[in-house]
């Protein structure tokens, strides 16, 4: 019955406990039974290793639980801007949502775009303070900027009434007032209660519909559909078509399938069900041809729902084949053609990506750094060698004027690091928009910044602060190109001979700036091997070899004392980049290299 349904996405801002939160709430529903592993683990929605290694939610994943005869299908949604798509594309299947907020940092820059995108959909909010437990929370503060939040993003006066519960997620407490139960019990009420029962069309003679919202693949039934039935019932072994809308053209196509399968979801795996009823959320396998956004319907004459509407990509990559001399040597798919493949597989359920050829690769164009980074890194893990380059905004045609992004960026220093932040954010010619004081004693600023400027920024911040810095941005819109934004940078360390490094050269070469790599490794010649003290480049050798002869010194004897080389992550890599340098990417190496690899051509064309 669909009064016995309950569709719920919870959305928050990084580490404000969602996933935590569903931890509890799959536990204390009984899901599992005693003996499960899953009793004994923490953050178990998040499944992809770089998720737990980032401390992060990257993909929405779906569950479902019961409590007091209701089906709760649950929504874990991922917390930061960049991956923004997987919330537009999962809230369409919820009918409310709770928005998690952590009591000392209160609402934060994800809390209002979630929430923003959440009311838009006229979704139901219930509001969790989390973490009241901290030393430093501030619940009734917090309470006020979180009334403040919704007044300035409320869609209508209805959504002005929500209801607010306290919780420690990680202990599996919650109450109506800070005096918490032993239990989540509160919550699943609110859920209950609070939240309405699913929006349908009544209207079944009309036939069934199917919004897809998300695909997953085995190697058994191959592709599954995933959305909310929104009319009707899907059944198993029935005809239905697949209804795409072009959205460049609004031209919709038509395409016939076979219903092989349907699963509904309970806890963290999939159940088959003979049929699927209106308001549930469930899998389809047989219809290979459907893509998020798609509309699976049946009848005499199917209609197609609404298409997800997406916001652009603001940042564009480069990756193609790797074009170095040591290309072939580390990775198992190293051609164009196996990366095209990969990449269009990514576009079936990445749908935030834009994708066009690009001379021998490809541009890639994602939401940012980390949105683009992470598709990289997947990549890479899956074997794939690859070349990346600097990273580029994507402009917008706004009233015949070309546009570039803005965000809104906020930072928390403290103190010490107050001046460091104003020096670094004034280089990149950011806007002040407030700074302020927070209850634990460090300064928190507000600015609008172009994403370009942002690029690398979050390296430099936490070099400057001692890794102490937190940062976090949203959209903004966009602004007029005031002009091309140049990072500034020292030269590079370039090698001049390929070989294999020594100690001996990389002695001599220490002196020269900061080194990347160690002694015994291959390198080429255009290869980057450090950063330079000097705004230049340096071609300098660093496969040199000690000449042996008969003369002995006490000096020239000693043993060699090699500063620890710096290792940068992939994203570091990135943000080193500039126009004329390229990162190779293989499963094992990340290299970073000049366009042009020959000194002599590469300075001639620096003149030209």
């Amino acid at each position: 019955m669909v009064e016995n349904i309950r569709n719920i996405a919870i959305i928050a801002h990084v580490d404000h406990g969602k996933t935590t939160l569903v931890d509890g709430l799959l536990k204390q529903s009984h899901t599992f039974r005693d003996n499960q592993a899953e009793m004994s683990q923490t953050l178990i929605m998040d499944s992809m290793d770089q998720e737990h290694e980032r401390g992060i939610t990257i993909t929405a994943k779906q569950t479902s639980v019961y409590y007091d005869g209701y089906k709760i299908n649950i929504i874990d949604t991922p917390g930061h801007a960049d991956f923004s798509g997987e919330v537009e594309r999962t809230l369409n299947m919820a009918d409310g949502v709770l928005l998690v907020v952590d009591a000392q940092e209160g609402p934060m820059p994800q809390t209002k775009f979630v929430l923003q995108k959440a009311l838009g959909l006229k979704l139901k909010p219930v509001v969790i303070i989390n973490k009241i437990d901290k030393p430093a929370a501030r619940i009734e503060e917090v309470k006020d900027e979180i009334s403040d939040l919704f007044l300035e993003l409320a869609t209508d006066e209805s959504q002005l009434n929500y209801p607010i519960y306290y919780a420690v997620a990680r202990d599996g407490k919650a109450g109506k007032t800070t005096d918490l139960d032993d239990n989540l019990n509160v919550i699943f009420e609110s859920i209950i209660n609070d939240i309405p029962s699913p929006k349908i069309d009544e209207d079944a003679s009309k036939g069934a519909q199917l919004l897809v919202a998300a695909l997953a693949a085995d190697n058994y039934l191959g592709k599954y559909a995933i959305g909310k039935v929104f009319r009707g019932k899907l059944k198993k072994g029935e005809n239905v078509k697949v209804l795409h809308t072009d959205q460049e053209t609004g031209e919709l196509k038509t395409s016939s399938a076979k219903i092989e399968n349907i699963f509904t979801y309970k806890g963290l795996g999939r159940e088959e069900v003979p049929e699927a009823e209106a308001g549930d959320i469930v899998a389809v396998s047989g219809v290979q041809q459907a893509n998020i956004g798609d509309t699976i319907a049946t009848g005499d004459s199917p209609e197609a729902l609404p298409v997800i509407e997406l916001e652009a990509p603001t940042l564009s990559i480069y990756i193609g084949p790797n074009t170095s001399p040591l290309k072939g040597q580390e990775g198992e798919f190293t051609t164009s053609r196996q990366i095209a493949e990969r990449l269009e597989r990514e576009l079936e359920t990445n749908i935030a990506l834009k994708i066009v050829p690009d001379g021998l690769g490809y541009k890639v164009s994602g939401r940012g750094e980390l949105h683009l980074s992470v598709l990289i890194e997947t990549m890479r893990r899956e074997g794939y060698e690859l070349e990346t380059g600097r990273p580029e905004v994507v402009f917008k045609e706004v009233n015949s004027q070309k546009c570039e992004p803005v965000e809104e960026l906020i930072i928390e220093v403290e103190p010490e690091f107050v001046g460091a932040v104003s020096q670094e954010l004034g280089v990149r010619r950011a806007e002040l928009v407030s700074q302020e004081l927070t209850s634990s004693g460090s300064t928190r600023f507000t600015y609008r910044i172009t994403t370009a400027a942002l690029i690398g920024l979050r390296n430099s911040l936490l070099t400057a602060t001692k890794g102490t810095a937190i940062m976090s941005s949203l959209p903004a819109g966009y602004r007029p190109v005031e002009g091309k934004y140049k990072p500034e940078r020292n030269g590079a360390l370039i090698a001049f001979e390929a070989g294999t490094s020594t100690a001996y050269a990389l002695d001599a070469a220490q002196a020269r700036g900061t080194l990347f790599i160690p002694p015994g490794v291959p390198v080429y010649q255009g290869m980057i091997v450090g950063l330079s003290n000097k705004k230049e480049d340096i071609d300098i050798n660093i496969c040199k070899e000690k000449q042996l002869t008969n003369m002995r010194t006490h000096a020239s004897d000693g043993a060699i004392q090699l500063t620890p080389y710096t290792q940068y992550s992939l994203e570091q890599c990135i943000d080193f980049l500039l126009d004329d340098e390229l990162l190779e990417v293989t499963p094992k190496s990340l290299r970073l290299r000049k366009r042009q690899l020959d000194p002599v051509k590469r300075k001639r064309e620096a003149r030209a």
